[in-house]
C-alpha cells in the first residue's frame, strides 16, 4: 500500500514542490518535502526513506551534488525541465533509477512512482 512508503521530494520552485506534494500525498504516500538540496542530506540522516526525487536544476546544491552524497541503496527519481540526451545519462551514472521531465502531470508521477516502488 502506498502509505508504507516515506518519500523525500526536492524542488527549489515552491509552486512546483507543492502540486508534486500534493500528488503523492492524494494516491496515499508519505511525503516530506524542501526546496534545499542541503535541507534534503540533513533529512536523510534524520529519517528513513524508500525514494527521493530531485529536482536536477537548484541553486546552492544541484540534485547531481544531491545523487553524489546519498547513499547507494536509496532509490533517486530525478526531475528536470532540462532532460536532454545528457543529463539522464549522467543521473543514471551517479544511481538515478529514472527521470521525469518537467512539466509533469500527476498522473505521470503516481505512475513511475508506483513502478519504482513496486
Amino acid at each position: 500500500m502506498a502509505q508504507e512508503f516515506r518519500i523525500l521530494l526536492v524542488d527549489d520552485k515552491r509552486l512546483v514542490l507543492d502540486f508534486l506534494v500534493a500528488a503523492l500525498e492524494q494516491a496515499g504516500y508519505s511525503v516530506t518535502s524542501t526546496t534545499s538540496g542541503k535541507q534534503a542530506l540533513r533529512l536523510l540522516d534524520q529519517q528513513r526513506f524508500d525514494l527521493l526525487i530531485a529536482d536536477l536544476n537548484m541553486p546552492e546544491m544541484d540534485g547531481f551534488d544531491l545523487l553524489k552524497k546519498t547513499h547507494a541503496s536509496l532509490k533517486v527519481l530525478v526531475i528536470s525541465g532540462w532532460m536532454d540526451g545528457v543529463l539522464l545519462p549522467a543521473a543514471k551514472a551517479l544511481g538515478a533509477v529514472d527521470a521525469l521531465k518537467k512539466p509533469i502531470s500527476a498522473a505521470a508521477l503516481v505512475q513511475k512512482v508506483a513502478e519504482i516502488l513496486a
